[in-house]
């Protein structure tokens, strides 16, 4: 049996969770079976059972399109040239909106199942019209038109197969839940130090860290709010960059520019990092908070929680199936706050309810170090990428015949 993945990201083109999903379930199931992944971009390479093929297509076929519409009109373009070449695979299985379009046409033209994972659904991140304007109504059928033409859905939390019932005409029947997972191995905590003192952070006193994009979904700004709550003698660490629009690229350099007046512990590194140097921070941070206002499932906590460190995180989506309340870490109740499915109708006490439970953590050195032992031992029991690719691989076996 044979898979053919088809994807926007794959290493070295990561930017999100599902890029990492795609890097590790490709890999793992590689120890299973054949498989081939199909992605933008010009890689080409192969080993044992794993070929990666990039789709470097010419930049010169949008050179004149619509700013907004470039994304969606360049993803169409993509997912029909995936099927270009031949197929022989078995199956097609696809991850985020960007690839859909490919796996319906690879279902349609060779008659092969078509899977689907999803990292995020798009009806629950209206945002995006900001970034897309009307290519979000593009995204938003592209996704709907593959959820429910596909013959398996994997959902990668409890909470994001709900949302799926709800929005699409799915039989619950042909909707699996396997969680994300994360390499044990590769994360866990290092007492390197060199990443911190190149980006002007002291290892030596307490760290607060922030790992993600700077888009509404990842709830930034609400971290940025909270920072004149957080103890002095935290640092606050922003490993942000990658922002969805020049708006909010604007909010967040506000933001930043108007708490750093009264405080200048704050260090913002506006680019992604590699898994070495991220792995250092995530091991000397004394609290991680993920303040996202829609999270599927959130690979950073995993991350943050193999490298021994607590979390404080929204009770949104997978969040909630990660962090244990009191134990590995602090759920704020977001529900409480909210004044719209996506926005708390106080944004002020959101935030402070994230510094008082980070400040908490902050202020108590044993509950930090059992917090942090009892992370690491839940990634270690719950979330390894062996386990959720045989989950993944049985699931190929009940379609394929």
């Amino acid at each position: 049996m044979k898979a053919l993945f088809l994807t926007k990201e794959y290493p070295p083109n990561v930017y999100g969770g599902a890029g990492v999903h795609v890097e590790y379930l490709s890999k793992e199931l590689a120890r299973l079976m054949d498989v081939e992944v199909r992605c933008f971009g010009n890689q080409n390479e192969a080993s044992g059972n794993l070929s990666v093929h990039g789709l470097d297509f010419s930049p010169d076929v949008f050179k004149n399109c619509e700013k907004k519409l470039k994304s969606p009109l360049t993803a169409m373009h993509n997912c029909i040239s995936f099927n270009a070449s031949p197929i022989d695979a078995q199956l097609v299985h696809c991850h985020t909106w960007y690839s859909h379009l490919g796996g319906v046409v690879a279902q349609k033209a060779y008659g092969i199942p078509f899977f689907v994972t999803t990292h995020s659904l798009e009806p629950l991140r209206p945002w995006k019209r900001e970034q897309l304007g009307l290519g979000y109504d593009l995204s938003v059928w592209i996704e709907k038109t593959a959820m429910e033409s596909a013959d398996a859905i994997i959902a990668v939390s409890n909470g994001m197969k709900n949302d799926i019932l709800n929005f699409f005409n799915v039989d619950p029947a042909r909707v699996s839940v396997i969680y994300n997972g994360i390499d044990i191995q590769e994360y866990q905590q290092t007492d390197q130090v060199d990443a911190l003192e190149r980006y002007g952070v002291d290892p030596g006193k307490p760290i607060v860290l922030f790992v993600g994009r700077i888009t509404r979904q990842k709830g930034i700004i609400h971290l940025v709010n909270a920072i004149k709550h957080i103890n002095d003698e935290a640092q606050i660490v922003l490993c942000a960059g990658e922002p969805d629009t020049e708006g909010i690229k604007h909010e967040m350099e506000a933001g930043v520019r108007a708490v750093s007046e009264k405080r200048k512990n704050i260090i913002w590194i506006q680019k992604m990092l590699s898994k070495k140097d991220i792995i250092q921070f995530y091991s000397r941070a004394a609290v991680f908070c993920c303040p996202s206002i829609y999270e599927p499932f959130g690979i950073i906590n995993l991350e943050a929680m193999a490298c021994r460190t607590p979390v404080v995180g929204s009770a949104v989506g997978g969040i909630v199936e990660i962090v244990q309340q009191g134990q590995t870490g602090y759920l704020i109740d977001f529900e409480q706050y909210k004044q719209s499915p996506f926005e708390p109708v106080n944004p002020p006490e959101f935030s402070k309810s994230l510094a008082n439970a980070i400040n908490k953590i902050l202020d108590d050195k044993a509950l930090m170090q059992s917090m942090g032992d009892k992370g690491r031992a839940r990634v270690e029991e719950q979330f390894s990428w062996a386990s959720i690719a045989k989950q993944t691989f049985d699931l190929y076996k009940r379609h394929v015949k």
